[in-house]
């Protein structure tokens, strides 16, 4: 696994493939710099092509899981540039908005890459953290954890993500539309009571390692099965019904083909391990 080497992420996969990934800039508290959304990006579009790994956890080290973007970054790169004197606006603006589209397909990768992924929450979680967890399948966190949606303190609206899929993540508009407004902290509690967490932990270890259970009962399971699920997911969530269901009948035929099927039937059958 030696080719998982990155600046700002520590990352380890276990035999039963499940990947580790750690975001690490405990002193800069996990701040999102231009390196580690590029990183996360990188990391998580290889495990879509890794075989190895078959389900991913996605933590932090240090105080927080994340204080949001780094912002002495910031002040010098391309939202310094846009209150610039004598630039052409224009051009500017075109290539802005590249640097987002590139910034929003890095934190994309999660959701995109076929295997799930579990976010594990402790401490802060502000700003790009939302961005990020809320493109993750499933989240759980310790009791200590809190969230802001922070974006509009620093003048502008979340962009990265946020605004897409929290509403469908929780499924409560008027929830989403007050926290994303005013900015207002969202307890470990109050997230698990809309769902944006799926349980909750005493400690940071304590949540990592139900996350990490859950990754190997993912990993023990047909990756054929858990890949065409996750995709699925996605595709039904963003459109109907019936088109998803249209989809599924065309990816189904395909997938149905595995031997993984048969193989699990008959042990279910014979009440065995397949």
């Amino acid at each position: 696994m030696s080719s998982y080497k990155f600046d700002c992420l520590n990352v380890n996969i276990t035999d039963e493939g499940v990947a580790h990934v750690e975001i690490n800039r405990p002193k800069a508290l996990n701040a999102f710099s231009t390196q580690t959304w590029t990183e996360i990006g990188q990391c998580f579009t290889q495990f879509k092509h890794d075989g190895n790994v078959r389900c991913a956890v996605l933590s932090a080290s240090g105080r927080m899981f994340t204080a949001g973007l780094d912002l002495k970054e910031a002040a010098t790169g391309p939202l310094a540039t846009n209150s610039a004197e004598g630039v052409d606006r224009a051009r500017l603006g075109y290539y802005h908005r590249l640097f987002i589209l590139k910034f929003q397909d890095a934190i994309s990768a999660i959701e995109t890459c076929d295997k799930p992924v579990i976010a594990v929450i402790h401490g802060g979680c502000l700003g790009i953290g939302i961005d990020v967890i809320s493109a993750c399948d499933i989240r759980v966190a310790a009791q200590d954890a809190y969230f802001i949606v922070k974006e509009v303190d620093i003048g502008m609206a979340a962009d990265i993500g946020t605004l897409q899929r929290l509403p469908k993540v929780v499924g409560n508009d008027s929830w989403v539309r007050e926290v994303c407004y005013t900015a207002r902290k969202v307890s470990a509690q109050e997230a698990q009571t809309v769902g944006l967490v799926s349980s909750l932990h005493a400690t940071k270890e304590a949540a990592l390692a139900a996350a990490m259970d859950t990754a190997s009962l993912i990993a023990s399971k047909s990756p054929v099965a858990v890949v065409s699920t996750k995709h699925l997911l996605n595709y039904s969530r963003d459109h109907t019904v019936q088109e998803g269901l249209e989809y599924t009948a065309i990816w189904n035929a395909l997938a149905h083909n595995s031997k993984d099927m048969p193989t699990a039937i008959m042990a279910s059958l014979q009440k065995t391990k397949p």
